[in-house]
């Protein structure tokens, strides 16, 4: 290398006026605005909820916090032109459209709740799928005040700087060429931690004073061999993240149905606590459910455990359970069970109906399941629904049903 990596650091970190030391070390500002811009995200996403969004970017919950974003002068100056409603070329769409006012509700709820790098990057992958028109990466400085360790921000200056210094063509507009970026900043990040920070905002602000000139450089700082061995890692990555998104969609699609026809007949509904986010066809679980699990009466690692139930009917009102439903898919069956079994033995005395919703083809597995001797020979009844049978008969259900006792018309029992 001409110019050592180290060096640039140096520079960036000595130099007064760089973004390093105006905005990113010894301001409390900065830290504040982590604070505002989540509660933000949090207002767009129940605006959004209940209808509450509106068709324009001004006045709207995103505004604030597109002006919480771009108060941090240095790197998010322009953070909020991607944002403007532009009527005439209808971008971003997300206003008027509502499929697309939701799926971006969506994301972000999902983003905000989500706690692995894998996660948020699977969801990245899956509302660029979306295609919705003029919703691109400049996304990431949103991402970024969620999860600094793993998002960096994206816009016009990082993207100079980072094309400057690794001789690259990172184009704008792309949420591919930004996980690509994503993936060589990240490589560097933990190469030269020890100077820079786990805060990926270090890092975008060494870009951004190079994209602004304020630092100059002149070398590639990315072997052709490091290159390759990172495409084909995203390559992969994306593979296995489009690969997933069939089983994990019938899944949620079974939950849906259930769901649904909980509302429809007269009982209050809830997914499990880490499915709330997820949806079927646009629509959230999470705009069906309750917002919270009910106090039950049992012991904490219990309660933790019935919370992980795909999907629970409550009598209207109350904490009463009235039916309980586990979904399965590739994990254990058994575990299901497990669950299921749990929420009979806390409530021996009234016990809920339990139901197993399981692929056609797992049948004969389901059944061997529920012959052990455990099951077997106790007072356990665990119901099960085959996906055909409740996808094919959930409209019928929902307007022909009067109470839980519906549901015996489309279930078996283990013989």
């Amino acid at each position: 290398m001409s110019q050592d990596f180290k060096s640039i650091i140096k520079n960036y970190k000595e130099d007064q006026e760089t973004v390093y030391n105006s905005w990113f070390v010894n301001n409390d500002e900065r830290l504040k605005a982590f604070r505002s811009i989540r509660r933000g995200v949090f207002d767009v996403i129940q605006d959004i909820k209940t209808s509450k969004f509106g068709n324009d970017f001004k006045g709207s919950s995103l505004e604030f916090v597109l002006n919480c974003i771009t108060e941090q002068k240095q790197v998010f100056k322009g953070a909020s032109h991607p944002f403007y409603w532009k009527p005439k070329l209808r971008i971003p769409d997300i206003y008027e459209n509502e499929e697309n006012k939701l799926a971006f509700g969506q994301f972000l709820e999902k983003c905000i709740n989500a706690t692995k790098e894998e996660h948020i990057l699977k969801e990245i992958i899956l509302l660029d799928k979306k295609k919705i028109k003029g919703l691109g990466p400049a996304v990431a400085s949103i991402l970024y005040f969620l999860h600094p360790t793993i998002i960096p921000p994206f816009n016009t200056a990082i993207v100079n700087g980072f094309n400057t210094l690794f001789r690259d063509n990172i184009k704008l507009g792309s949420w591919t060429e930004y996980l690509r970026m994503r993936e060589i900043i990240i490589e560097k990040n933990n190469e030269f931690k020890p100077y820079l920070s786990n805060d990926l905002g270090a890092f975008a602000g060494l870009l951004f004073d190079i994209g602004e000139k304020k630092l100059l450089v002149s070398d590639d700082h990315i072997s052709e061999e490091e290159r390759t061995k990172i495409e084909k890692k995203l390559k992969k990555r994306h593979k296995e993240v489009i690969s997933e998104i069939e089983e994990e969609d019938l899944h949620t699609e079974m939950q849906y149905h259930i769901m649904t026809i909980g509302n429809s007949i007269g009982y209050d509904v809830i997914a499990a606590s880490n499915d709330r986010s997820k949806c079927h066809n646009g629509q959230s679980l999470s705009f069906i459910s309750l917002g919270k699990f009910p106090e039950i009466d049992v012991d904490k690692d219990t309660y933790k455990t019935i919370t992980l139930i795909d999907a629970v009917w409550f009598e209207k009102g109350t904490n009463k359970i009235a039916c309980a439903f586990e979904v399965e898919k590739s994990t254990s069956i058994y575990s299901g069970i497990l669950r299921l079994t749990d929420l009979h033995f806390s409530f021996k005395e009234n016990p809920p109906t339990l139901y197993l919703i399981i692929p056609d083809n797992r049948e004969k597995e389901v059944l061997l399941q529920l012959q052990r001797p455990s099951i077997k020979n106790s007072e356990i009844k665990i119901h099960y629904i085959l996906f055909s049978e409740l996808k094919d008969n959930c409209d019928a259900i929902c307007k022909f049903g009067d109470d839980k006792e519906i549901l015996k018309k489309i279930s078996k029992l283990a013989s």
